[in-house]
């Protein structure tokens, strides 16, 4: 699958001026200032992927902008890896959604990179800027509050929640381990199926194959074209997600509602399933 890519192929590739490698990370940069792939840039992924005033991502115009700074053309292939893992697939949807054509996942990012004992460094590289010319945007792989609102209780469409049992079940609305935070309220939206995000991964971050994911999916769809929104705390694991199901099982119709339990668990009359 060329949207997935392994560590050896990147290290074929590390050196090819029409690569570009980018670690995305959660909190600021400091996993990647503590050590990284070399040749990678190094986001955060609320600093380059969103608007820095709204909840909203970037105008197309500036979109080109950060992009063209970091030496991106239209035909550039981007590879992304997470730290961790689905902070990568956010920035795979985002690119997606902005109608980047080439646009990858390293399997099992840094860490794998790093069990392999390949190299891993400290300095930053230094890109020559380009002119990023944009893509026509693909909006249908974005569900707004909306579009959940109308497909609940919809028979001929599915959605998938990809949090934890624990903020799936109203227990927390944040992820366990973490500060209880996110939302006003717990639950799941009414009628949402659980699949969560990591059912889809190895132990060690890597992606299960076709076959595992296909039993794990098609428990609950049996027809690629059938329509899905998928969701989670922010829509990062929601991302991963729809990865999964577009890239190994060819689904047509997976839409990610990035405002997620985030905005649903604090709207004013909203249903709520618990």
């Amino acid at each position: 699958m060329a949207s997935l890519v392994e560590t050896d192929w990147l290290a074929d590739h590390i050196d090819d001026p029409d690569v570009r490698l980018i670690e995305i990370d959660w909190d600021g940069r400091e996993d990647y200032l503590e050590g990284h792939i070399p040749g990678a840039l190094g986001w955060n992924w609320k600093a380059k992927l969103w608007d820095p005033f709204e909840r909203q991502f970037p105008a197309d115009e500036e979109f080109c902008v950060r992009l063209g700074e970091a030496g991106i053309r239209h035909n550039t292939t981007v590879v992304f890896y997470g730290a961790p893992v689905q902070f990568g697939t956010y920035a795979w949807w985002v690119f997606k959604l902005f109608g980047h054509a080439d646009v990858r996942i390293l399997n099992g990012g840094k860490d794998k990179w790093r069990r392999e004992g390949r190299p891993i460094v400290l300095e930053e590289p230094n890109v020559a800027p380009a002119t990023y010319t944009m893509g026509q945007r693909n909006p249908a792989i974005r569900a707004t509050r909306r579009d959940v609102h109308e497909n609940i209780g919809n028979p001929d469409s599915l959605i998938f929640d990809h949090r934890s049992y624990e903020e799936y079940s109203g227990q927390r609305v944040g992820l366990p381990g973490k500060p209880d935070v996110g939302a006003e309220r717990y639950g799941r939206i009414p009628g949402a199926i659980h699949v969560p995000f990591d059912a889809l991964l190895n132990p060690d971050t890597t992606f299960r194959s076709a076959d595992e994911i296909r039993q794990i999916i098609g428990a609950h769809v049996h027809d690629i074209d059938t329509p899905i929104i998928s969701y989670c705390r922010l829509s990062h694991r929601a991302t991963l997600a729809s990865f999964a199901m577009t890239e190994f099982l060819g689904f047509r119709s997976v839409r990610v509602y990035d405002g997620s339990w985030t905005e649903w668990g604090s709207m004013v009359g909203v249903p709520i399933e618990r």
